[in-house]
């Protein structure tokens, strides 16, 4: 398996010279001394700390694309030629009422104050990165439509340029944050909710007591990291003052926009732009409580955490605290996921892969859950994109796994609703689209269902909320197709057994039964009977 990818990658916009990469180092097989360029190392030379990120950032996503030994790829879904579950009590099932669109996708988080989404599917943190900000109301909109929920992520509050703060540094006003929040509640219709996230900086800034109080947001989520990365939050910042002025926040701002020697560079153009970074948080059990007990105290109805790719010891830390403090939702997040502003090399090098993640988690739930303690329901995000994914991890997670965080796959439909309009604008429908048709209505399959419930309110909608929409309507329907298939007639009744490993290795790391073993006893009573 090859540790670097060969040929350069796009994601650095890098690229090598030489037919033949060494695998392990990612150099040419021969190198030049005067070589003109491209790979990572040329690159770096001269462009140093630029080379870290996806590029170019801000105006793009990226993912990991290492292959791990084993991933969702090794698993199978189970399909049977008999009987069905989730029917209502008393009812048998038959052709005419199993069909798929009969099936039901809805689901629900929550310990008391429970969420319901129409599909188990919700957006990763769409935080303080430009592609969060200027895509704002294609995303909320989307996702209230939709009837899933939204995560708006760190440090939105912090970098707002309209941000107030009181004499003790707490915000007061943050424009963007309540324009974040008006946007996905417009039109809200009583399915998903929005979850704002706290990081050090956040929680400094008092943003939960200016969010429940002044904008009554129900839901926070505490953040301990995520897969891209081990390390806080990054953004870049394109000006010298908008650099000092985050700096004067309190921020960790790179390279020191307040050193003479880096203005100057500023100013001859050699630098560009600066990094804006949040602190690591430390996390106590003792003061994981607090916060839990703070929270609920300022009036928020739901206190979620989520986590990262962090080995099993902190694996089984969140877990273990999330049920003690009844928490209602705990979101698990593998590695290499990725949404844009995360260093390349970290993506694909840090952490534990998704598919392992769970396994463990999959151990430690049930080995907590048979001493009869309360499990917090959980959801489970990492480079997940298709229904087969979803239907997978709730199989994998089964009975605790209600909810498949997406990070750039619901993002994606966003961008290209968006882009559509704006090609309709210009009259520059690529081929790829204008194939289809030459208006929204003709365009977005889901146009004439939204009108019936929107009326002319459908035209105004963000075509970005059109792309989500319509994206979560294929998941929906792919979902429904596979669960009608495993004789699945609703979310709860999706199980373990539901799946089978194609290699050993995946049924040794998973717990899911090799598909040479999988209803092996129920077949030989058969054969032998």
């Amino acid at each position: 398996m090859n540790l670097q990818s060969p040929r350069g990658n796009d994601a650095s916009q890098t690229s090598n010279r030489s037919r033949n990469v060494v695998p392990g180092s990612g150099l040419c097989s021969r190198c030049l001394e005067d070589c003109r360029g491209n790979c990572e190392v040329f690159k770096a030379s001269f462009r140093g700390r630029e080379v870290i990120y996806p590029g170019p950032f801000g105006e793009v996503t990226s993912g990991g694309d290492k292959d791990y030994p084993i991933d969702y790829s090794h698993l199978n879904i189970q399909g049977y030629a008999m009987g069905a579950k989730g029917l209502p009590e008393g009812v048998i099932g038959s052709p005419d009422n199993t069909l798929f669109p009969m099936v039901d996708t809805e689901t629900e988080f929550g310990n008391v104050n429970k969420v319901r989404m129409r599909v188990p599917i919700f957006t990763g943190a769409l935080g303080s990165t430009e592609i969060a900000r200027k895509n704002w109301e294609h995303f909320a909109v989307g996702a209230a439509i939709s009837g899933i929920s939204l995560v708006c992520g760190e440090n939105v509050c912090g970098i707002d340029p309209g941000l107030e703060r009181d004499s003790h540094g707490k915000v007061t006003n943050s424009p963007d944050m309540k324009r974040r929040v008006q946007a996905y509640r417009r039109y809200h219709e009583g399915y998903g909710d929005i979850l704002v996230q706290l990081n050090v900086e956040d929680t400094r800034l008092g943003v939960a007591e200016y969010v429940i109080e002044k904008l009554g947001v129900e839901t926070i989520e505490l953040k301990w990291g995520q897969g891209a990365k081990c390390i806080g939050g990054e953004i870049k910042v394109d000006g010298l003052e908008r650099a000092l002025e985050l700096q004067k926040r309190g921020y960790l701002v790179t390279p020191d926009p307040s050193d003479p020697a880096v203005q100057a560079a500023f100013r001859e153009h050699a630098i560009h732009q600066f990094e804006r970074h949040s602190r690591l948080g430390f996390v106590d059990e003792g003061q994981f409580y607090a916060a839990v007990e703070r929270l609920r105290a300022l009036g928020a109805k739901r206190v979620t955490l989520k986590t990262g790719a962090y080995p099993i010891r902190e694996l089984a830390m969140a877990i273990k605290w999330a049920s003690n403090a009844k928490i209602d939702l705990l979101t698990i997040d593998g590695a290499p996921g990725g949404t844009g502003m995360s260093p390349w090399r970290m993506m694909e090098e840090w952490g534990v892969p998704t598919f392992y993640l769970q396994s463990m988690a999959n151990e430690l739930v049930s080995k907590l859950a048979a001493t009869g303690a309360y499990i917090p329901d959980i959801a489970v995000a990492g480079g997940f994109s298709t229904e087969d994914h979803v239907f997978k991890v709730l199989a994998m997670g089964a009975p605790h796994t209600k909810a498949v965080c997406m990070g750039r796959a619901l993002m994606i439909p966003g961008f290209v609703g968006r882009n559509i309009e704006t090609w309709l604008k210009s009259q520059d429908l690529p081929k790829s689209v204008s194939e289809f048709g030459a208006s929204k209505d003709e365009l977005f399959v889901t146009y004439e269902t939204l009108r019936a419930r929107y009326g002319a309110e459908v035209d105004n909608l963000p075509a970005g909320a059109l792309g989500i929409y319509t994206y979560c309507d294929k998941i929906k329907v792919g979902l429904q197709q596979l669960m009608s298939g495993s004789r699945n007639m609703r979310l709860s009744t999706i199980s373990r057994d539901d799946l089978m490993a194609l290699t050993r290795e995946a049924s040794e790391v998973s717990g899911i039964s090799y598909v040479m073993d999988a209803y092996r006893d129920e077949a030989m009573r058969i054969i032998e009977g």
